[in-house]
């Protein structure tokens, strides 16, 4: 019997634990329940941190970039014009040239013979000339005195003219031989930058020489070749049939540093059909001699500038299904989509040509959490001071349990 009614107590104990157990634990899941409600809900409201630009007005340059080659304005291999042993050099690799300024000596003992042999023919053809011309006078008198027969003073006529005719043959071989004696002086074609020398002194140059002793490019002034799409040569065109000067900017490779100014100064006669695009030239002082010939460039063409635009920083431009659009702030720190039309892009500023007015701000940093109607929390505005999110009981680098913000929240209000 005893032993029954130890068992029955056991079981009841028992029984008590486990409807208080249960008891208790239904009341902690409803507590934690609604402790995570709150919490979910916080994060929901919880404004997303943005950065965020003005729409300003201003003016904008309209450019079309490009990639160019740097293209010498004249390029010319010195050569030889007669063949001899190069007996001097007198220019150095890289040096600038002025055109006609002496670069080398071919040995000119051998023209310099035959330049004189020439003027010793011409000489001697000249007396012989003198000679019949003063016979031929005294025939003519002769002739008067009628002492001589007029077949003679005829034949002696023709001797003089023959005579003329060699001296003007011995004239035009000492011309030619001059100029071969002239010849051994080389000399620069153009004005311009020199290469690397191609033979040295003693060796023997030949007219024939496919590279010559130099090569030598022009540099000042000098120009670029780029292409642009055929779509954008009609503004191009109608600029210069307005009588514009159009500004073309060459910059290095990575597009960040300027390295000359210049002007448009032709347009090529077809488009390419395999790229679409047509070929421009534009010059360049290159007074400094930053541009290179065959050196790579980013090309900036400036079509025009556009006044009164309304412009914003390009990184605000977002794309999706309603097109090209802003994230736009309202005064009630909600963001709405507004899809507009995009004018030129100059660095990194973009013209809105519709769906944007001035004064209107732009997300440009952290539109990747935002969608319609959130909410956000601009970078740098006076509410965002932890300061502020503290006597406002939202937000702050400081989080406390929501107990603890309520209370906080009673002691500032008072009794």
């Amino acid at each position: 019997m005893t032993r029954k009614r130890t068992l029955g107590l056991v079981i009841g104990l028992l029984v008590a634990a486990g409807i208080a157990a249960f008891v208790w634990h239904g009341k902690s899941n409803s507590q934690s329940s609604q402790a995570g409600g709150h919490n979910g809900k916080d994060a929901t409201d919880k404004p997303v941190p943005v950065t965020a630009a003005a729409a300003r007005v201003g003016d904008i340059d309209v450019v079309i970039d490009a990639l160019g080659t740097v293209t010498a304005s004249t390029t010319a291999t010195v050569k030889s014009r007669v063949d001899g042993q190069l007996v001097q050099v007198k220019f150095s690799e890289g040096q600038l040239a002025r055109k006609g300024q002496v670069l080398a000596e071919i040995d000119p003992r051998t023209f310099k013979a035959q330049f004189d042999q020439a003027i010793g023919q011409l000489l001697h053809d000249m007396a012989l000339v003198e000679s019949a011309r003063m016979d031929l006078a005294r025939y003519r008198g002769l002739l008067a005195k009628d002492s001589i027969a007029s077949q003679q003073v005829d034949d002696q006529a023709a001797l003089v003219q023959q005579y003329q005719g060699t001296v003007k043959a011995d004239q035009a071989q000492v011309d030619s031989d001059r100029l071969q004696l002239d010849f051994t002086r080389i000399t620069a074609p153009v004005s311009g930058r020199l290469g690397l020398r191609q033979l040295d002194v003693g060796n023997m140059i030949h007219a024939s020489d496919a590279t010559g002793l130099v090569v030598i490019t022009q540099t000042q002034p000098i120009s670029v070749i780029f292409s642009i799409p055929a779509e954008e040569l009609g503004a191009v065109v109608s600029r210069l049939r307005g009588g514009a000067s159009l500004n073309v900017d060459a910059f290095d490779s990575d597009g960040k540093t300027k390295l000359a100014t210049g002007k448009l100064l032709a347009i090529d006669n077809q488009i390419d059909t395999t790229t679409g695009t047509v070929k421009l030239k534009a010059e360049f002082a290159n007074e400094d001699n930053a541009l290179f010939p065959n050196q790579f460039v980013n090309a900036r063409l400036r079509v025009e500038t556009r006044h009164g635009a309304t412009l914003v920083p390009t990184a605000a431009i977002q794309r999706g299904t309603p097109g090209t659009f802003f994230y736009v702030v309202g005064a009630d720190h909600t963001v709405s989509v507004r899809p507009v039309v995009l004018g030129p892009v100059s660095g990194d500023v973009v013209a809105v040509d519709k769906g944007l007015h001035a004064g209107e701000q732009v997300v440009t940093d952290g539109a990747d959490k935002l969608r319609q109607g959130a909410k956000v929390a601009l970078a740098g505005a006076p509410g965002d001071s932890p300061a502020a999110n503290r006597r406002s009981g939202q937000g702050g680098q400081r989080r406390h349990p929501p107990g603890a913000a309520r209370a906080a929240t009673a002691s500032q209000e008072g009794p």
